[in-house]
């Protein structure tokens, strides 16, 4: 699978994040209080990155972008190799960075891990929604409430329309393997160390047919490539077992390499899909329109409010 620069990125930070080096920002010896800053009306982004406070760049989490609505999540790493990680981050957007900011929204920090699961401890990512009108880069910039003052440098890249499915359009009914296409062979179907049986019971095509609203995620939790696609299938599974037995909504989780050999190459299920990384995890409803699209990791309460929207 081709990797994004974002991807790229994520992998460069695995070893911070697994390790646990400094922690998670560790504010000793800080000096410089992290309030939201107020600009003048003519302030550029690079001059609100170049403001009193330690100056970095964001560890991206997702690189799919397309005209209008995104789902951005983004890390904050000090020059100390320690993760920030606070309630809430104010967030810039730029059409450059000699531009003045067009927009501002406030990123939250959504936990990723599932306790007791495979990514448990695994910590949390910020998570904004922010408006891209036109193709074309863009700028931002996240400044974390509290503590000592950190601005982190970002950019979003923005294609005419996405390479994978995205929001409002149809999910493509692939005939992705079950128990009862396999043989109730639970290995050929999964890397997960402790699998959820339940979700490989329906596949995307049978879904659609029966009118059924699903979650989708294609993820490969032995051979992920970024540090956190890890806890996807464990949150799957966590908001899978969250539901009401009434509930109408199936649950599907597809592996993302054939054979779940990596050396083979992607399989025939994320290509029908156009998928250029993973994980990528869909909510559709009812007429098999899609409703959510996460790209990289996300949070069981994310997942659960998406999933309510459809049931």
């Amino acid at each position: 699978m081709r990797r994004s620069a974002a991807a790229c990125l994520v992998v460069a930070l695995a070893a911070i994040l697994v390790s646990g080096c400094g922690g998670a920002d560790a504010d000793e010896g800080a000096t410089t209080e992290a309030t939201a800053t107020t600009p003048a009306a003519e302030t550029t982004l690079e001059a609100l990155w170049r403001a009193p406070g330690e100056d970095v760049a964001v560890v991206p989490g997702t690189s799919d972008h397309g005209v209008g609505a995104n789902r951005i999540s983004f890390l904050v790493v000090d020059k100390q190799g320690r993760v920030v990680e606070r309630p809430t981050a104010h967030v810039w957007l730029a059409r450059g960075l000699k531009e003045v900011p067009f927009a501002q929204t406030t990123a939250r920090l959504e936990p990723i891990g599932v306790p007791g699961g495979e990514s448990a401890g695994v910590g949390g990512i910020y998570v904004a929604t922010v408006t891209t009108p036109t193709p074309g880069k863009y700028w931002f910039m996240a400044e974390p409430v509290g503590g000592r003052k950190i601005q982190a440098l970002g950019n979003v890249v923005v294609a005419q329309k996405t390479a994978a499915p995205s929001v409002g359009d149809r999910a493509i009914p692939s005939k992705t393997p079950t128990l009862a296409s396999t043989g109730g062979d639970l290995a050929a179907l999964t890397t997960a160390r402790r699998p959820d049986r339940a979700l490989y019971r329906t596949s995307v095509a049978q879904a659609i047919k029966a009118g059924q609203p699903f979650v989708v995620a294609f993820a490969t939790p032995q051979f992920c490539q970024t540090r956190t696609c890890g806890p996807t299938v464990d949150v799957v599974s966590a908001v899978r077992k969250s539901q009401p037995a009434s509930s109408p909504v199936q649950f599907i989780h597809v592996e993302v390499y054939a054979d779940n050999d990596p050396a083979k190459g992607v399989n025939r299920w994320v290509k029908e899909w156009r998928l250029p990384t993973e994980p990528f995890t869909y909510v559709v409803d009812r007429k098999g329109v899609i409703r959510t699209k996460f790209e990289g990791a996300y949070s069981v309460a994310e997942l659960k409010r998406a999933v309510a929207a459809v049931r």
